[in-house]
């Protein structure tokens, strides 16, 4: 599991940091400027990324995305959304 967005490594260590501080811990995060991985995902919005959550399967490939600006706060829904996929590539 990781974060993927445009932002430049310095600026995504310190959110990095200020989840830790929060939360006591984060998941890495990957840095993508070009929107390479986002648009793979179909997330990509002109310059910048669309706010969601998407899953690969073990060759690579897209299995979903989701395009949600409040999927933080939609956290239940989420999860129930991305163990439904896993489950899916799973069997």
């Amino acid at each position: 599991m990781y974060i993927v967005s445009g932002d430049s490594p310095d600026q995504q260590l310190q959110l990095y940091q200020a989840l830790v501080d929060m939360f006591g811990s984060s998941i890495p995060f990957l840095s993508d400027p070009q929107l390479e991985l986002i648009n793979l995902f179909g997330m990509k919005n002109g310059d910048m990324a669309y706010r969601g959550y998407g899953m690969l399967n073990s060759d690579g490939e897209v299995v979903f995305h989701t395009i949600n600006d409040l999927w933080g706060e939609e956290f239940d829904k989420t999860l129930k959304e991305i163990k439904n996929e896993y489950a899916g590539i799973s069997n």
